[in-house]
């Protein structure tokens, strides 16, 4: 969790301010204005279609945005170029599907992207990648490929190839969606390991499990906006709109 005193005066690790998107017709973010401290935890969450996602991916520009700006610790997200790429280093990303080198192992998925963009020595980058995996609870897998592992372990591997980079900011966009029930305890225990530790995470969820216990703020979204803002004990026992009501009506019946 975060602590108050922890970089006072310092800019926040995330803003967006005044950010819009359209695919087509459609107004996917309206007016987004966010601020993500240094070591806070936010958990955005809203009904399918409320713009979760895009949101997530616009904070690295995965996503380009239509107006607004978006800064990290401080620095504004060019829209292109070596500037960017050089940002998003700092911007680690975990998304549903795990994304990994499939003839690679997964010693070597979390070795590449630290030598190739940070420059780090091969060996130093094996260290690290060693000391990441047994800290996701996988360093007897990193002989392996990812065919070989469950969804839930190669999600574990995923998180630990952003962390590679050593990021400001963790991104995960819904990381535990596209896991088996049984295997998505694994991935939130790992995810709430780093936000004890201090990591700046935003993170995109159906968890609310997640949300509860290790979220700082939550953000929640419907129809492109935000809708509310507040602690997780606030918004899951006394919301303060209609929407959130409704939301938290249909899912926490279940």
């Amino acid at each position: 969790m975060s602590d108050e005193t922890v970089g006072a005066g310092a800019p926040p690790m995330v803003r967006m301010a005044g950010v819009d998107k359209h695919f087509g017709d459609l107004h996917v973010l309206r007016d987004i204005d966010l601020e993500v401290a240094r070591g806070e935890v936010v958990v955005v969450l809203g009904p399918s279609g409320s713009g979760k996602s895009t949101l997530c991916r616009a904070i690295n520009r995965l996503e380009p945005i239509d107006s607004g700006t978006v800064e990290i610790d401080g620095t504004p997200l060019p829209e292109e170029g070596k500037d960017l790429a050089k940002l998003r280093a700092d911007v680690g990303m975990v998304f549903q599907q795990f994304n990994l080198f499939a003839h690679l192992t997964i010693l070597d998925n979390v070795v590449l992207a630290p030598t190739r963009v940070r420059g780090v020595s091969k060996d130093e980058a094996q260290e690290r990648a060693r000391a990441l995996l047994d800290r996701v609870g996988i360093a007897e897998q990193a002989q392996k490929y990812p065919a070989q592992l469950s969804g839930g372990q190669q999600q574990r591997v995923a998180i630990a190839r952003a962390l590679a980079m050593e990021p400001k900011v963790m991104l995960f966009d819904e990381p535990t969606s596209a896991l088996d029930p049984e295997m998505v305890g694994e991935v939130i225990e790992v995810m709430a390991g780093l936000a004890k530790d201090g990591m700046t995470m935003v993170v995109v969820t159906h968890e609310m499990g997640f949300a509860r216990r290790a979220a700082d703020r939550v953000v929640f979204m419907a129809d492109g906006e935000i809708v509310e803002v507040t602690t997780p004990d606030s918004f899951f026992s006394r919301p303060a709109t209609e929407r959130a009501r409704d939301f938290l009506g249909k899912i926490l019946t279940h």
